[in-house]
């Protein structure tokens, strides 16, 4: 048990330092005498979508959905891996998988009220898929709204973000400025400059934003 122990903390250092193809060998020797460990089948299936190996990575994470049926971010992993094989699939594949996609993040949220990357993660989905395979801007806003209440930075934040996608460019200003407000984080600066100098063209101004931040920082 000890040396199995510290051949996984030698394997997470690897993952932790990016070291991917050297984590993955080892991780996969401790698989081979625990088949059923939790963290080694994660860390496999990250790796393996690190790698944009999507059926290698749909494959770990349905495993563990299988052996924790209970854990949120499991259910939130496969959906994001589905949704990306979708992505990269024909259109008519892409069809198929995605209500399983969207099953996966609602799992999540039903098994954990409060998590924040499944919401973000259907706001994307309803936002660029075209209505008639189930896109909604009403969805994306209600789970923006949503977000508000759990994380008010995430709430503002997904908020600009459904303005930009849809253009609406002054809108997503004033939602990103209220992000800076209750947050003054970081990403919230770097949104505003985006949207400032790609699709305001207003480069002035993003660059105001941006040393204004690194004055306060």
């Amino acid at each position: 048990m000890m040396w199995s122990q510290s051949d996984f903390d030698k394997a997470e250092k690897l993952f932790k330092a990016q070291k991917f193809d050297q984590a993955q060998l080892v991780f996969e020797s401790i698989l081979k005498t625990n088949p059923s460990d939790l963290k080694t089948i994660e860390y496999l299936g990250d790796i393996a979508g690190h790698r944009k190996s999507w059926d290698k990575a749909i494959g770990y994470y349905k495993k563990l959905k299988q052996l924790k049926p209970s854990e949120a971010d499991y259910h939130f992993k496969y959906g994001g891996v589905l949704g990306m094989k979708a992505k990269d699939s024909n259109k008519f594949k892409a069809l198929g998988m995605i209500d399983e996609v969207k099953a996966s993040f609602e799992k999540a949220i039903n098994l954990n009220p409060k998590h924040i990357e499944s919401r973000w993660a259907l706001i994307e989905l309803y936002i660029q898929l075209p209505g008639i395979v189930g896109g909604s801007e009403s969805k994306a806003i209600k789970y923006s709204n949503e977000l508000l209440q759990l994380s008010p930075v995430d709430g503002y934040l997904s908020r600009g973000h459904i303005e930009e996608y849809f253009k609406r460019y002054n809108v997503a200003e004033q939602q990103y400025k209220k992000a800076i407000l209750v947050g003054d984080s970081k990403t919230s600066y770097e949104k505003l400059a985006n949207l400032y100098k790609n699709k305001m063209r207003d480069s002035e101004k993003a660059k105001a934003i941006l040393e204004t931040y690194n004055k306060k920082n």
